[in-house]
């Protein structure tokens, strides 16, 4: 099989509507976040999931990036580099989580629990090292970077627009959870999952088409002078 731009193309829609599924797969049922947690055979799953899904994440937003670039200017390239920041440091903490916090939580439970009460807002009582930083900038880039991608995909109307909308307004909503019970963690990530598999098949359809001809490629869609102020 030839490998062209338009399959790879494909492949990151697949990739970027795969991940969008897990994440919100791993949120049905998800157990309490606390100690008793971290050494069961559920967390090591659900994490390991995040992990793929991190992963998965990154192909995609590569691949709707390319897809874009002309339409979507700096801001469009700033965002999909925060965002994939974000995900590449979800991808190292959720990694940590699944394959060394189970066998941490044996030998340093003390510490075990503040790692994980400071990945889900909580405080820390002793010394976790940059682990609360990395939290900290995963949040950071995770909303900034969603409602950049979301919002510069929206204006480049070459992708689903209402997947573009909901990913802004996904993402960026997460900065409630500063304040809201602890029970809304879970629901409110599945907006950002169905995002993504929106935004993941419309990739994958947009791709098919142009491999057939039907559509006409975005380089030449209009003049760099005016893909310059959008």
């Amino acid at each position: 099989m030839t490998v062209t731009t338009t399959r790879l193309g494909q492949a990151a829609g697949i990739a970027t509507a795969v991940a969008g599924a897990i994440f919100i797969a791993v949120q049905i049922n998800h157990p309490a976040m606390d100690l008793a947690s971290v050494s069961t055979t559920d967390w090591v799953v659900r994490n390991g999931a995040k992990t793929l899904m991190s992963a998965l994440a990154l192909a995609g937003l590569t691949g709707l990036y390319l897809r874009q670039r002309s339409r979507v200017g700096l801001v469009g390239l700033a965002g999909w580099l925060v965002l994939s920041a974000g995900y590449l440091l979800m991808f190292a903490t959720t990694f940590l989580a699944a394959f060394a916090l189970p066998s941490a939580a044996e030998v340093a439970p003390g510490w075990t629990s503040d790692v994980v009460a400071a990945a889900f807002g909580g405080t820390a009582n002793g010394d976790i090292g940059a682990l609360s930083a990395v939290f900290a900038v995963t949040g950071i880039c995770y909303v900034l970077g969603g409602l950049l991608v979301g919002l510069t995909t929206f204006r480049a109307r070459i992708l689903a627009r209402w997947a573009a909308v909901l990913l802004a307004v996904g993402n960026a909503s997460t900065l409630a959870l500063a304040v809201l019970p602890a029970s809304f963690n879970r629901p409110m990530a599945v907006p950002t999952g169905i995002a993504l598999i929106g935004l993941g098949v419309s990739l994958w359809r947009d791709q098919r088409r142009e491999a057939t001809g039907a559509i006409p490629t975005t380089t030449a869609a209009a003049p760099t002078a005016q893909l310059s102020v959008r």
